[in-house]
């Protein structure tokens, strides 16, 4: 046994001998000067092997700290959204803007293309002709939306990749209208999610997408039944990598900037718990819920690392719909996620509208410093901080107001 452990003890110790002499055979060589530079200095590249001397030479190579970093950031996903969106009507009279509208978003049109996905709410029908199914008994409370088709490529231009047709406008003319709606969208190359089982699903980056729009209405995927729509979440994360939710929900007006941690009713319609319906979606694999319906912004929450935007007001509203006051503001909701769906980063970007123009950037920063007040009142204990011009910081879970 002795005798056995030198011999493999002095194998060992002649391999090593003969590795060490390899190694300092071709760091001699590496440290030879390169006789096809001149004045090369040797002592630049003293101790490099072949391939540190390959990536010298290789001047499109990024080193491996930036290909890292470059790594990272293609993990982010960067959406924006925005809330409602109406851009016209021809009925019952014409209520449609000068040059089919294609000066209504270019004042954010730059923000709204820089995006791996930009959002919004489409409140209306693209629809050449056709009656309304909506009966109005108070015509000066009750409106009628009906969008000539061409001016989805508004949309296009303005950057817009999925639109919600969710929402109490989109059988203003029956499913007619919204089938409508969605057969203008297809051919312009939009998603949409809105009718019942109607599911947008792309890819972008590498992510597989799922986006499902939910609204309390005739038609639509139910968030009243928030047991089945948490159930239609797991379904769909099966096969998605982040599943985005929008929800047109609660109450109307400047009177319904607060969530009320309750069910909320308007006009006699149970419009549902928005933080039950939200948390309940993220419980079950969604990545991001994106409200509106109120009309004007409420406040956002962190919830298990994600986030919840519970109403992201008007955005560009043509005709019909009070832009007054707080229902004038108009934020844009710029995020990134990430690999996970958790919230990286993001910002509330400030914009307004003022008729007959659509919606301009406000110097103010008034809709982020109303969405800071709001989310400081309605979730004290949630880990964001907005500052004063809408950057939005997750905080860590030592640092939690």
């Amino acid at each position: 046994m002795f005798i056995a452990t030198i011999s493999s003890d002095f194998i060992k110790f002649v391999r090593f001998l003969l590795l060490a002499l390899v190694s300092f055979s071709i760091a001699a060589c590496a440290n030879l000067p390169d006789e096809t530079s001149p004045g090369s200095d040797s002592n630049d590249r003293a101790g490099q092997a072949a391939p540190a001397l390959a990536v010298e030479t290789d001047p499109t190579q990024k080193d491996s700290s930036e290909a890292a970093q470059s790594l990272s950031e293609r993990e982010q996903l960067h959406i924006i959204a925005v809330g409602d969106v109406m851009l016209g009507t021809d009925f019952p009279s014409n209520h449609l803007p000068p040059n089919e509208g294609k000066y209504l978003l270019s004042g954010v049109a730059s923000i709204l293309v820089d995006a791996d996905v930009t959002f919004g709410n489409y409140e209306g029908s693209f629809l050449t002709e056709g009656e309304p199914a909506k009966k109005c008994r108070d015509p000066k409370r009750c409106y009628l939306f009906r969008t000539p088709p061409n001016y989805v490529n508004n949309l296009v231009n303005a950057g817009f990749d999925v639109m919600s047709l969710a929402n109490n406008h989109a059988r203003d003319f029956g499913e007619q209208g919204r089938a409508a709606s969605m057969a203008a969208l297809d051919a312009s190359g939009i998603l949409h999610s809105g009718l019942e089982g109607d599911i947008a699903r792309w890819q972008v980056k590498g992510y597989r997408l799922a986006m499902i729009a939910f609204a309390p209405f005739r038609g639509a995927n139910n968030p009243l039944d928030v047991a089945l729509a948490a159930q239609l979440v797991s379904n769909v994360k099966l096969e998605a990598d982040l599943v985005l939710i929008s929800m047109h929900m609660g109450a109307e007006g400047e009177q319904a900037t607060r969530v009320p941690f309750s069910e909320e009713y308007f006009h006699g319609e149970n419009r549902g718990d928005v933080v039950r319906f939200s948390r309940a979606m993220i419980d079950a694999g969604a990545s991001l819920v994106l409200g509106h319906g109120p009309h004007v912004p409420r406040a956002i929450e962190l919830y298990q690392g994600h986030l919840i935007a519970y109403s992201l007001g008007n955005f560009c509203t043509y005709y019909g719909i009070n832009v007054r006051g707080l229902n004038g503001l108009a934020p844009i909701l710029s995020v990134k996620l990430s690999a996970d769906g958790r919230l990286a980063s993001g910002q509330i970007i400030s914009a307004e509208q003022i008729r007959p123009n659509g919606p301009t950037l406000d110097p103010r920063h008034r809709a982020a410093r109303l969405i800071a007040e709001l989310t400081a009142l309605d979730f004290p204990q949630t880990r964001l901080e907005i500052s004063p011009d809408g950057q939005i910081k997750v905080l860590p879970a030592s640092e939690t107001k």
